[in-house]
C-alpha cells in the first residue's frame, strides 16, 4: 500500500470513529434499530479503532521513502560521487 492510499485511510477512519466517539450518532443509530443495550461496550471498540487509525495515519506520514543509490557516474569514473578519490 503507498502513502497516499495509507494516509487517506487513516484520516477517514479517524474522522468517522471520532465522530462515534464524540457525537451521539452511533448511539441514536443503535437505539433506532434496536440495539441499544450495546451502546455500554461501544467504548471498548471505538477507541481502540481511533488509535488504530491514528496510529496509520501517523505511520503514512512520518514514513520515509527509501533512498535511492547514486548510480550516476561522475567525471573521474567512480560510482561514489568521488569522494574515495586519491589526491
Amino acid at each position: 500500500m503507498d502513502n497516499a492510499k495509507l494516509l487517506r485511510t487513516g484520516v477517514i477512519g479517524s474522522i468517522i470513529v471520532a465522530l462515534c466517539c464524540f457525537t451521539p450518532v452511533l448511539v441514536i443509530l443503535l437505539g433506532t434499530v434496536g440495539l441499544s443495550a450495546l451502546t455500554g461496550y461501544l467504548d471498548c471498540v471505538l477507541f481502540p479503532a481511533l488509535i488504530m487509525f491514528l496510529g496509520i495515519a501517523g505511520y503514512a506520514a512520518f514514513r520515509k521513502q527509501p533512498s535511492q543509490q547514486n548510480t550516476t557516474r561522475c567525471n573521474t569514473g567512480h560510482k561514489d560521487g568521488g569522494e574515495n578519490d586519491e589526491q
